[in-house]
């Protein structure tokens, strides 16, 4: 599985269009939407200055871009061009499979969330303890983990033709529902209801509970951590039936 894990790495790394969406494009969003507003615009609601608050949204797309849309698509593309069957007939078992796509797309994600935090701190002259910056890059990349799971599972679930717009549905579904794009403060109140319950607004919603210098509420780690269960279980299911298939 370590080997898989390495090349799965070295593959994304070389992949120059994948680079640019995962790593650069979050950091040019965050720049563009947090505009000319300084540390004195507040973000109704919530008590965060508008770049500070967006820094988290950011960082959280890049890395939800890095390993949602990195894992469905080149799975799809996988199990056309035979590789997946390939796999099979090594002593992998179907979760070490799941795992060794999750845990290369966590690494590729470290980047995006990174750039995002120079990128903030270096033009929008957001400032936080050591503590926060190192506690909001841990709770942004492991809680990468639960969409790498997802996007296995969409992988798994479409074909090649279908994986690209399905993929982008869910990815732009979550993003903007969850938070990441907009304050979900603005949504009427029948949305935020719908909203809190996803795991795109609890993913953020750690990251600015550490922001606020708050412990992270149990709903959202709870939501969190049973989503991860479902995709990765759904994830490890689908690979087990594609096999039986085979």
């Amino acid at each position: 599985m370590n080997n898989l894990i390495r090349l799965e790495i070295t593959r994304a790394l070389r992949n120059r269009k994948f680079l640019f969406f995962s790593v650069v494009y979050p950091s040019a969003l965050f720049l563009l939407i947090a505009g000319s507003a300084d540390n004195t615009t507040k973000v109704q609601g919530i008590g965060l200055s508008l770049p500070t608050f967006f820094m988290v949204s950011m960082a959280s797309f890049g890395a939800l871009t890095a390993v949602l849309m990195g894992n469905s698509e080149r799975i799809a593309k996988e199990r056309e061009s035979g590789w997946v069957r390939q796999l099979r007939l090594t002593p992998l078992p179907g979760r070490g499979y799941v795992l060794a796509k999750t845990a290369s797309a966590a690494v590729i994600s470290l980047p995006s969330i990174v750039i995002v935090f120079v990128v903030a701190a270096a033009v929008k002259d957001v400032r936080l303890d050591a503590w926060q910056w190192l506690a909001l890059t841990g709770a942004i990349w492991v809680g990468s983990l639960v969409f790498a799971a997802l996007g296995v599972a969409i992988g798994y679930l479409a074909s090649g033709d279908a994986v690209r717009p399905i993929t982008m549905i869910v990815y732009f579904g979550l993003s903007m529902l969850g938070g990441l794009w907009m304050p979900t403060t603005t949504f009427p109140e029948w949305l935020q209801d719908i909203a809190k319950w996803l795991p795109t607004h609890a993913y953020a919603a750690l990251g600015r509970s550490i922001e606020l210098g708050d412990v992270p509420k149990a709903q959202d780690v709870a939501i969190l951590a049973v989503s991860f269960v479902l995709f990765a279980g759904g994830a490890a299911w689908l690979y087990r039936k594609d096999t039986l298939k085979a």
